[in-house]
């Protein structure tokens, strides 16, 4: 089994001051020894949050981190499988009254399209989909 990071676990390494080599380590360490990836979709948000820096430091240390994990961790991309059962995802879930952002289901439905758990700190978005495994970091 792996584990998809979700973006909040990546941006709360990066604000603990940790490198994305510590990131990784710390995720073993506390989960054991399994595959860790992103979704192109934390990519997407991790790139955004280079945009919206409120100064030149910080948004040339947002840049590094997403370079160097970029060197150290595989992306996954949105398939068409991961985009149909995205969609399915979000079918059920809005005739049951819920609604979850378009990026966390997409993360979701990678996870589950790759047989991975999702870690996070968002728990209560990625809880909502059914049959997805949540690490609460």
């Amino acid at each position: 089994m792996g584990i998809l990071l979700d973006s909040t676990a990546v941006v709360a390494a990066e604000r603990a001051g940790q490198n994305p080599r510590q990131l990784v380590e710390g995720l073993i360490a506390r989960l054991g020894d399994a595959e860790t990836t992103l979704s192109v979709i934390t990519v997407t948000e991790l790139a955004h949050g280079i945009e919206r820096a409120d100064n030149a430091e910080r948004r040339s240390n947002r840049e590094r981190f997403l370079t160097e994990l970029l060197e150290q961790i595989s992306v996954e991309p949105v398939t068409v499988p991961v985009a149909v059962r995205a969609g399915r995802i979000d079918g059920v879930l809005q005739a049951e009254g819920f609604r979850v952002a378009l990026g966390d289901l997409l993360i979701g439905a990678t996870a589950l399209e790759l047989g991975y758990s999702v870690a996070t700190h968002n728990v209560r978005h990625f809880e909502r989909i059914p049959g997805l495994e949540v690490l609460s970091l």
